[in-house]
């Protein structure tokens, strides 16, 4: 990492559940990230994305963004998840103000991604560089670090959520029996007060309706 530059890495957690918010991060790169072992947050364990989230917002520049389930489905209505993606990846850029940003493709086209969050942000190729690509939190550690933060945030508040609910919901993404159980419940008991925590424009959340 060159000391001139601000470089930044950018990632989401939460973008396919049925339950739950979105998260995105964004970590300013900072001298010693390469020693930490950060990797992947999906190869970590939940204690070890928990220490190393703290150890990575104790030592640099940390922005996370959150969409709520409810906001979420508002902004389906006029907008795809790529787009949402965009905007919220765009934000962390103007608030970090980066000479370089790592991102990982939120989009099967990551040059298309790069050049729409260059869009949004109202920047020139020349003005900030972004590099967009797949598996950016495998191969770059600042993406690492941003989606260990990310991941963090996100666990932290179905935690909370299931707290709060007082029911065992799963990690909310569709693949998991617990989330499918906790929905099928739901319907069966409170179809007319589905709470905003649940995605209810999901494909999942309309099959479970109508199965």
């Amino acid at each position: 990492m060159s000391a001139m530059l601000r470089e930044i890495g950018i990632d989401e957690a939460g973008r396919g559940p049925v339950i739950g918010s979105l998260f995105v991060a964004g970590v300013l790169n900072f001298e010693g990230l390469g020693v930490l072992g950060v990797r992947d947050s999906k190869k970590l364990s939940s204690k070890r994305r928990e220490q190393l989230a703290k150890l990575i917002e104790n030592a640099t520049e940390v922005q996370v963004m959150e969409l709520t389930a409810k906001e979420i489905d508002e902004r389906r209505k006029s907008q795809s998840m790529n787009e949402i993606t965009v905007d919220l990846f765009a934000r962390i850029i103007e608030l970090l103000h980066p000479d370089r940003v790592y991102v990982d493709a939120a989009d099967v086209n990551p040059e298309r991604f790069a050049s729409n969050l260059r869009k949004k942000c109202n920047i020139r190729e020349r003005d900030i560089e972004i590099i967009s690509e797949f598996k950016a939190d495998v191969n770059y550690p600042v993406v690492s670090a941003a989606s260990i933060v990310a991941k963090v945030h996100r666990d932290r508040s179905i935690r909370e959520l299931a707290t709060e609910i007082g029911a065992e919901i799963g990690s909310g993404y569709p693949a998991d029996p617990r989330t499918i159980q906790f929905l099928n419940r739901l319907l069966k008991e409170q179809k007319d007060n589905i709470p905003d925590c649940v995605r209810q424009s999901w494909k999942t959340f309309e099959r479970l309706c109508y199965k």
